[in-house]
């Protein structure tokens, strides 16, 4: 069984340039984290749209992998963002994932984006993966 820990611990070996912490992981759904520092900015004082596609990104992945292991090659094959509002300039970004199909070979899900301690979203986004075929 794949637990937050155990993912952290892949991706520290596997992609270690992830800045993303896993916080809760199970029952087809993930919730991820953000930091956000300066580099995490854009002109505007406001957190830049591809820090919110990474989160969402990763937010998927990890549910994902939750529910069929460590995986290296599932792979992302479409995301679908929409920005909603400015999110806090200092505040992390956090990435509430639910799995909405898990198939063989296509994974389907929605990630809420918010910015800590915020109740209304910054952004939504869809996403699908694609899952390699199992070796025998």
């Amino acid at each position: 069984m794949v637990t937050a820990e155990s993912l952290m611990a892949f991706l520290n070996g596997e992609f270690p340039q992830n800045k993303c912490k896993v916080e809760a992981l199970g029952n087809r759904a993930a919730t991820v984290r953000h930091p956000v520092g300066h580099a995490e900015l854009r002109p505007g004082g406001t957190v830049s749209g591809p820090v919110l596609m990474t989160t969402a990104d990763l937010a998927l992945y990890a549910a994902i992998l939750g529910e069929i292991g460590l995986v290296p090659l599932a792979v992302t094959t479409s995301l679908n963002i929409n920005f909603m509002r400015k999110p806090a300039a200092d505040r992390d970004i956090i990435g509430e994932c639910k799995l909405m199909k898990l198939g063989k070979l296509l994974a389907v899900g929605e990630v809420w984006l918010y910015s800590e301690g915020q109740e209304e979203p910054v952004a939504h986004a869809t996403g699908t993966y694609a899952i390699p075929p199992a070796r025998a």
